[in-house]
């Protein structure tokens, strides 16, 4: 008798954002102990190297973001991998008193550098966050797609977070196609910026941060797979916007 073809769901296939990093970890235990040693003792510099680095106009780029987005006045906001706050605080200017914003990260160190009055701060990572289902109008991420485990799964989680005709925005750096931008962003990245970070920065793995943050940039998986995993994880409308050709913006919206 041939048996009957199992009728049992398959297995989610997992999509990091990029290949594993031997030279900062093993495995993804070693991944994940790494990320967590390395965001909590640098998040006192983070923000005083952000601002040197973006020349002071990463205010002004995060809010043009979120309102190409479509982030308004009353929205309800979830802002995973939160970090210090950079891209919340200019989310709550634009929700205004009306609004709500909740943050996630795992990071403890970088939450305890926020200083954003009736922001609620919730420990947790993109592909398990700890909200109930249809809970957000709005969904933001800024350029910590790199640094979690699973694109598929926190894009899962983002849909079942939203409510129908709810909004996502993943903020993340790319690399440049051409070959003379990719050398330039590479030499600027992890020689220029490791330098600075060694020079303003308190902590002495500061540097490696930023020398990380590049070689995830290198190693990440093209812009058009980040847009079909938006797609396979029900999302429609999905597009990608692209800033001086490095700073991509994916917006997707929850139709049902």
């Amino acid at each position: 008798m041939t048996p009957l073809p199992s009728t049992a769901p398959a297995d989610p296939v997992l999509l990091p954002p990029h290949a594993p990093l031997p030279l900062y970890y093993g495995n993804e235990d070693e991944h994940q102990a790494f990320l967590r040693r390395i965001f909590d003792d640098t998040a006192p510099d983070y923000d005083r190297i952000e601002r040197v680095l973006a020349f002071g106009s990463g205010p002004w780029y995060r809010r043009s973001a979120l309102l190409r987005a479509g982030l308004r006045t009353g929205a309800e906001v979830l802002d995973v991998g939160i970090g210090t706050g950079l891209v919340a605080r200019e989310a709550l200017r634009l929700v205004g008193p009306s609004g709500r914003l909740v943050g996630v990260d795992p990071s403890a160190g970088m939450m305890k550098e926020i200083d954003l009055p009736g922001v609620e701060l919730v420990p947790g990572k993109a592909e398990a966050l700890p909200r109930p289902d249809a809970s957000s109008d709005f969904v933001s991420m800024g350029y910590a797609l790199r640094h979690i485990s699973d694109v598929a799964a926190a894009f899962g989680e983002f849909h079942r977070v939203l409510r129908p005709g709810g909004r996502v925005l993943v903020l993340e750096i790319s690399k440049p196609r051409g070959r003379i931008g990719t050398a330039l962003l590479k030499a600027y990245m992890r020689a220029v910026v490791p330098l600075i970070a060694r020079f303003i920065g308190r902590r002495h793995d500061t540097a490696e941060l930023w020398r990380y943050y590049w070689d995830t940039i290198e190693a990440c998986i093209p812009p058009e797979q980040v847009v079909q995993a938006l797609r396979d994880a029900g999302f429609s409308d999905v597009r990608r916007h692209v800033e001086l050709g490095v700073f991509s913006e994916y917006t997707a919206v929850k139709t049902a």
